[in-house]
């Protein structure tokens, strides 16, 4: 091969290679036409390598639900200032990427949703003091946070599909006063467990004690004086039929029944 024909050859290697652009797994392109309008319009380009003139170019987006993270600074309800550590999981409109193209563009994330994210989560976390914030409205605040971010980008060609506040920092002695109170809130929860069953406790012992009340004044009730003489006949009488026992009999009782001085066997 002479230095001419490698010349051409390498010339062709360069023109190939500058004319077509790949597009990975998860993504979507939109072609750019430099002399002929500009974005296609219309046309969304799936995945693979795509072949264009070499004044021609795409621009890739990712369409894959992505994640950002953010830090975001916010005042509660009472002035203090809250640290809140967040995730944010969005992704382009497939079917809408030439509309964001020549709207926003590539960097969408921070010329909209970012700025948006920041301006709702300041807004709603002014209505909320910093003990909610930081346990029992967390999951509400998120869910604010994410349907207000949605209605504002509903024109943005932007899916955000989820906000999650992963960590709340607040000042050390908001945070010391918050863990008081906490443990002050447990404590009660615990005292009236205690006075509940102590209670309930009580309450038993009432009910067994009516119970055996009620069953002695039955047996007193049906306790006669024949009654009782005809038991201690009938005792008397298996005693006296007893081949181990020998009985001593001596007058009688006030009830009429012999004395039983002793046995022996």
């Amino acid at each position: 091969m002479n230095k001419r024909n490698f010349l051409v050859l390498a010339l062709l290697s360069l023109l190939l290679v500058g004319c077509g652009t790949r597009i990975p797994s998860g993504h979507h392109g939109v072609k750019y036409m430099q002399f002929r309008g500009g974005t296609v319009m219309g046309k969304i380009h799936g995945e693979g390598f795509k072949w264009h003139l070499p004044w021609n170019s795409f621009f890739v987006y990712k369409t894959q639900t992505d994640e950002r993270l953010e830090n975001l600074h916010v005042l509660s309800s009472d002035g203090a200032s809250i640290g809140l550590e967040t995730s944010v999981w969005f992704r382009p409109y497939v079917e809408k990427l030439d509309s964001l193209q020549i709207t926003v563009g590539p960097a969408y994330y921070d010329v909209v949703i970012g700025p948006v994210l920041r301006g709702e989560a300041r807004s709603i976390a002014g209505n909320y003091k910093p003990d909610e914030i930081y346990s029992t409205k967390r999951e509400i605040i998120s869910s604010e946070i994410l349907e207000a971010v949605r209605a504002v980008l509903k024109e943005k060609f932007v899916d955000v599909e989820n906000v999650i506040i992963r960590n709340v920092v607040l000042p050390p002695k908001i945070t010391e006063a918050i863990n008081e109170k906490l443990a002050a809130d447990q404590e009660q929860l615990r005292m009236k467990f205690v006075l509940l069953r102590e209670t309930q406790e009580a309450e038993r012992k009432r009910i067994e004690a009516r119970g055996i009340h009620d069953f002695q004044r039955i047996v007193t009730q049906g306790l006669t004086q024949n009654l009782l003489l005809w038991k201690g006949i009938e005792a008397t009488e298996k005693l006296a039929q007893s081949p181990n026992t020998k009985i001593v009999v001596i007058g009688s009782s006030k009830s009429g029944l012999p004395l039983i001085l002793g046995g022996e066997k």
